[in-house]
Order: C-alpha cells, then structure tokens, then sequence
C-alpha cells in the first residue's frame, strides 16, 4: 500500500480477549505497507524488571502499570505513525478507556479501531495452542471468560463508538485481515 497525503499510514487499535487473535492479526495486517510497527501493550508491561504487578490478582498497581504501558505505547505510535508507519497497538480495551487514553495522542492520525470478537469456544481453542506467553495458557481460561461475556455485553458500546467488531471465528487470517483493511477504505 502506497502512503499520499491524502491517505497517510494508519494506526490500527485492536482489542478483543486473550486469544481472539489480536498479535497475529497485527502482524499480517501490518504486512500490507512499507513500514509497520506492533505495540503490543503487554509487551511494555514485561518490561517491568521488579515489581510487575500481577494481572492475575488486579491491584490498584496492576492498574496503574497498565495506564504506564497504554501511554507509553501511545507516545510510541504517535512518533512512528509521523514517521510514515502503519502501526498496530493491541491491548485488551474498552472504548471509553481507549478514547481516554490513546484518543489525545493519536489525535493527528487515522485511527481504526478493532474489537476481535470470534466466538468462545474459538477463542479457547486458539489459548489452548498458543506458544507466544511464558506462562501456561490454561491460567487465562477463567480470565477469557469473564472478559468474552463483557465484550459481548458491550459489543453495541464498541459499535456505537465506531469501532469494527470482526467474528473471525470462520474467517482466516488473511480474510480478517482483508475485512479490516477494506473497512479502513484500503482495497486489498
């Protein structure tokens, strides 16, 4: 894809559970520019040497550490997006939370926003093979859960905000990919 003014390199938001395919979404939809960057939001938090806050037992901490990673990954799409990168922040958000915190930032750019949303037991089947965590998958089992029946429960807020909500459960990546781009006004 060719960048012009009128259409310069967009930042791609994508939320959805863990597991519903946000990494590998990122990484073959940004195959489609010259320049693309993958900030995964939890990546920032492994950068925590001491003192990493859990997300298995969510503290006031947990909290903050997470608003530390959404800012700093904002900051960071911010200054590649204005270099000319197509760049694709991935985190597990809601939409007045997004707005909260990568809405000012990312004010300059053409943001498109994502929620993954395939169906359950897809979604558990894709944790269960899951090789990129260095934890057991099977500890998110309970967590997906309870966050699929939220995401669910708000699909209509996501909608509402503008977000594009993807069942990708029978869909491939590459046709994913394609329903995303094509709603950005890309033609693949």
């Amino acid at each position: 894809m060719r960048r012009t003014p009128a259409h310069p390199e967009p930042v791609f938001l994508l939320s959805g559970t863990p597991g519903s395919g946000k990494t590998s979404v990122a990484q073959a939809l940004l195959q489609h520019f010259p320049l693309g960057l993958h900030l995964p939001v939890d990546d920032f938090r492994e950068f925590v040497v001491s003192g990493r806050a859990s997300v298995f037992d969510w503290t006031e901490e947990t909290t903050r550490q997470f608003a530390l990673a959404r800012t700093a990954a904002a900051a960071m799409a911010g200054r590649y997006a204005e270099a000319g990168f197509a760049v694709a922040l991935d985190d597990v958000v809601f939409p007045a939370e997004a707005q909260s915190l990568f809405g000012e930032p990312l004010s300059a750019f053409a943001v498109y926003k994502v929620l993954l949303l395939p169906k359950l037991d897809t979604v558990l089947s894709r944790n269960a093979e899951r090789t990129n965590k260095r934890f057991e998958t099977v500890a998110l089992v309970e967590t997906i859960r309870g966050l699929y029946k939220t995401f669910t429960e708000k699909e209509h807020d996501f909608s509402a905000a503008g977000w594009l909500v993807v069942d990708s459960s029978e869909l491939s990546l590459e046709e994913t990919v394609a329903h995303i781009l094509n709603s950005a006004g890309y033609k693949v």
